[in-house]
């Protein structure tokens, strides 16, 4: 711990992780300069403002969301709102909760240039503008972003009401207890004073002078790095109802940091608790209990897996105000974990092999205006089936979907994951269908599953999915957009996005050479998904 607090980057692979470290302090920072944060909520307070909706990806979002979800709507101030998604529906969705005269707006990217934020941005700027007049616009939008980029400039550019600063030495999915968590809490009302206060303990806790034992970072990340090192390289994650999302933002975390060179460990999120004996061999379990407001269902589960011999780390977090010591001790439980496993744990080479393939498809879109042809292997059900040539010799001499999905699920052995990746609107509807798919394989195969909605996995658990240990069975999930909806300034539309992020997030898939099998649904996603969950009911039966 010692050499960690240092900046000794040989913790790790003696790379750049020094330059990567600025987390450790930033609490200390934050509270040293309160202002700025105290200010922001007075201002928003006083101007009346009705809804806040956050414009960002990964890093940038999913803090701000397991805010919004613990905390809900604060007396007095913006009710708090998260668009992460290109899918059009679920950007008209979203428009249709706010009002769009008394909404502000929070363009949130570290780097400034990352797509989805900059079109989500292009798009409700000319929305507001339509509403407000030009003079009024830009006074409901702030920027969070890392200096001197380009979002900054934007942001000068049309008149932000506010420009909040990152810090350039810390990473995406490190950044909850700097402005990008923080600027979102101050605007929906949370006490940020208190809660960085309450955070400091555990920064205290995980000090560098604290024992190894006694310290709670240190000891959790000990158990998550040994332990996948010996083949339990799922981390399934127990959350009590009250603070059910504090899984989405750990799944980023320890994905993105561990998952790579073949190495890492895989976070299992929103798995439905079941018996003993739907579980193999390659989990450990993480049960995050809020102390205020237990659920005595999870409780009975989790001893029954302990008496079953399954590993349970158990976490007391007293409660909501709390949260922010969870982010401390998983931050550093995640460093840790990392120098055990041997990786470096602030990079992520896999997302941008994602973007990158992304950024050729909508170039080609802009260029030619359509993106290129595919021709599926399979149609059968109203579902169309698609691979690389490699999955396609695998798979094809299946007469049936559901024989096709059977030779797919087939694959899977001990110590696989099955992963369902659905790049459509995420909504209770469609996660209900998704869900129903993955605990049919969790409780038939006994594999650890997990579940994603495009394209916001492919800026959290993408970079594990694809370069973590090769132990994935993916089913990604597309279909026909049954609404269109323009970017600004753009040909391509946002259904375009969302199609070439799904092409993309395939294609490096079939290169890392995972088994992956891409099902398209029509427009009519219900009637679609209700097809697949037959046919894969059929498949295990």
């Amino acid at each position: 711990m010692r050499r960690l607090w240092r900046g000794d980057a040989s913790l790790w692979t003696g790379a750049d992780e020094n330059h990567w470290l600025g987390w450790l302090g930033v609490t200390d920072d934050q509270i040293s300069h309160i202002e700025h944060l105290t200010s922001l909520a007075a201002e928003v307070k006083q101007a009346g403002f009705k809804h806040a909706l956050l414009l960002g990806m990964g890093g940038s979002s999913l803090c701000p969301e397991v805010l919004r979800l613990t905390f809900g709507k604060i007396e007095g101030f913006p009710e708090l709102h998260v668009l992460d998604s290109t899918d059009p529906a679920q950007i008209k969705a979203i428009e249709a909760k706010i009002d769009l005269k008394n909404t502000l707006f929070i363009v949130s990217s570290k780097s400034g240039g990352t797509l989805e934020p900059n079109i989500y941005k292009q798009y409700f700027f000319a929305r507001v503008k339509e509403a407000v007049g030009e003079k009024k616009v830009g006074n409901r939008f702030i920027a969070v972003t890392d200096p001197g980029s380009k979002m900054q400039h934007v942001a000068e550019n049309d008149k932000f009401r506010h420009i909040f600063f990152g810090v350039s030495s810390i990473g995406g999915r490190y950044s909850a207890l700097s402005n990008f968590g923080m600027v979102p809490a101050a605007v929906m009302g949370i006490d940020v004073p208190k809660f960085l206060s309450r955070t400091e303990e555990m920064v205290h806790a995980c000090g560098a002078t604290v024992p190894a034992a006694e310290n709670p970072g240190v000891v959790l990340g000990a158990i998550l790095g040994a332990a996948a090192n010996q083949g339990r390289d799922k981390v399934t994650i127990i959350s009590s109802p009250g603070i059910a999302d504090l899984g989405a933002w750990l799944e980023q975390l320890l994905a993105e940091s561990t998952g790579k060179i073949g190495k890492g460990i895989v976070p299992v999120d929103r798995e439905r608790l079941a018996k003993p004996e739907s579980y193999g061999n390659d989990r450990v379990f993480a049960y995050l209990r809020l102390e205020s407001a237990p659920d005595r269902g999870q409780d009975a589960a989790v001893e029954a897996l302990e008496k079953a011999g399954q590993p349970v780390v158990h976490i007391a977090v007293r409660e909501p105000y709390a949260i922010g010591e969870e982010f401390f001790r998983w931050e550093i439980a995640t460093a840790v974990a990392g120098s055990i496993i041997g990786i470096n744990a602030f990079n992520q080479p896999d997302v941008e092999a994602s973007k990158i393939e992304t950024r050729k498809l909508t170039s080609e879109y802009e260029a030619k205006g359509k993106l290129p042809e595919e021709m599926p292997f399979f149609t059968g059900d109203g579902v169309k089936l698609y691979a690389d040539a490699r999955n396609t010799e695998a798979l094809k001499n299946g007469k049936t979907l559901a024989e096709i999905l059977k030779t797919h699920l087939s694959r899977a052995g001990a110590g696989d994951y099955f992963a369902v990746l659905g790049y459509i609107t995420m909504n209770a509807e469609n996660e209900a269908a998704l869900q129903g798919i993955r605990h049919t394989v969790r409780d038939t195969k006994k594999l650890a599953t997990v579940l994603g909605f495009g394209p916001r996995f492919l800026h959290s658990t993408g970079q594990a999915y694809k370069g973590g240990p090769n132990s994935g069975v993916f089913l990604q999930i597309t279909s026909d957009d049954s609404i269109e909806l323009p970017v600004p300034e753009q040909k391509y539309t946002f259904g375009v996005v969302k199609a070439a992020q799904a092409r993309g997030d395939f294609a490096v898939l079939a290169e890392r050479g995972r088994r992956a099998l891409r099902a398209h649904l029509g427009k009519d996603v219900s009637a679609g998904l209700a097809k697949l969950q037959a046919a894969i009911g059929q498949a295990l039966a």
